[in-house]
């Protein structure tokens, strides 16, 4: 696994937006399609915003899944993920073929089954992540699941996790979040072949160092990329601030430094 560090959130957006871009035209160019995986928050605005403007991308190519979903959030409710989708990445793009969980119907455990069944028909190309200020990866809080091959779970919302979903604004306060979302699974997530996450912001520090100086832990969900031979995280000097000094120096000379397990 890679950390790549930026100084600041539009050029570490840039430099992810490039890197998927290549990864969806090499696949196109390689199986007459690309499957990828979708992050929708407000960390991700930068980077979703350069990569749909990334050029020679046909993206009626592109088939697209989501990544976890609110349950009982109606699509029309600004703090929704298949409406953020639906704006920031199909909207722009013209994507035909893309997969909503559909977190608002009367039967999300079908929506887990259909949308798992289609997403494990065959390989993912490179899933787009983001990492939590409790170190979750889609809705994967910790304790994680690291163990399931379930593609997508039902999952149940740490407080902190739903804190954050009031401080980035989308809620008025903590009662109005779902206490469950549907989630890709860790081990689904690992199975892509290669995996980008953006990650800028001071408020994400202490889960970068958590997750990418401590244990691979299910208690530091993120913490599982360092098992991906093909994972690159995006940080950007803020999300970095709290790395240790070693790191931080090899950072600071090389702009980029590998992490293993």
């Amino acid at each position: 696994m890679l950390l790549k560090v930026f100084g600041d959130r539009t050029s570490l957006g840039r430099a992810a937006a490039d890197q998927a871009a290549t990864a969806i035209r090499r696949a196109i160019a390689a199986r007459g399609q690309a499957r990828i995986i979708a992050a929708t928050a407000a960390s991700q605005l930068e980077f979703l915003s350069a990569v749909t403007q990334a050029e020679d991308i046909d993206w009626t190519k592109v088939e697209a899944f989501h990544l976890d979903e609110y349950i009982g959030l109606p699509i029309t409710h600004p703090g929704s993920f298949r409406k953020m989708l639906m704006e920031q990445l199909v909207g722009k793009t013209g994507i035909t073929h893309y997969h909503l969980l559909d977190g608002d119907a009367a039967d999300p455990v079908r929506v887990v089954r259909e949308v798992g069944k289609q997403l494990a028909s065959a390989p993912i190309d490179i899933a787009f992540l983001g990492i939590g200020e409790n170190g979750h990866i889609a809705f994967n809080d910790p304790p994680a699941d690291f163990n399931t091959e379930e593609p997508y779970l039902i999952v149940n919302l740490d407080e902190a996790c739903r804190q954050q979903q009031v401080g980035e604004a989308w809620f008025a306060d903590i009662s109005q979040v779902p206490e469950q979302a549907i989630s890709m699974s860790a081990r689904q997530i690992l199975k892509a072949r290669e995996i980008l996450a953006v990650v800028p912001d001071r408020r994400k520090a202490q889960a970068v160092k958590a997750c990418f100086e401590g244990e691979i832990s299910p208690m530091a969900p993120a913490s599982i990329l360092r098992r991906h031979p093909n994972a690159t995280v995006y940080l950007d000097t803020n999300s970095a601030s709290l790395l240790g000094p070693q790191l931080q120096s090899t950072l600071a000379r090389d702009s980029q430094v590998s992490v293993g397990s």
